[in-house]
C-alpha cells in the first residue's frame, strides 16, 4: 500500500471515531467528521488505485 494511501487509511478511521465520539456526546459537529471520513475513503481508494495502474505494463 503507498503511503499516502495509508495514511489516507488512517485518517479515515480516526475521523470515524471522532464523528462517533461526537455524536455520543450529542453534538452535531459530528457531521464534519463524517463528511472528512468520506474525502479520506475517496483519496485512499484513488491513492491504491493509482499505484497498481502505475505497476501494471502499459503496452
Amino acid at each position: 500500500m503507498p503511503r499516502l494511501a495509508l495514511y489516507a487509511s488512517i485518517f479515515c478511521v480516526l475521523s470515524v471515531a471522532a464523528a462517533v465520539v461526537s455524536f455520543v456526546q450529542g453534538s452535531w459537529l459530528g457531521i464534519v467528521w463524517v463528511l472528512l471520513a468520506g474525502l479520506s475513503s475517496n483519496m485512499t481508494w484513488y491513492y491504491v488505485k493509482r499505484a497498481k495502474a502505475q505497476k501494471s505494463p502499459t503496452g
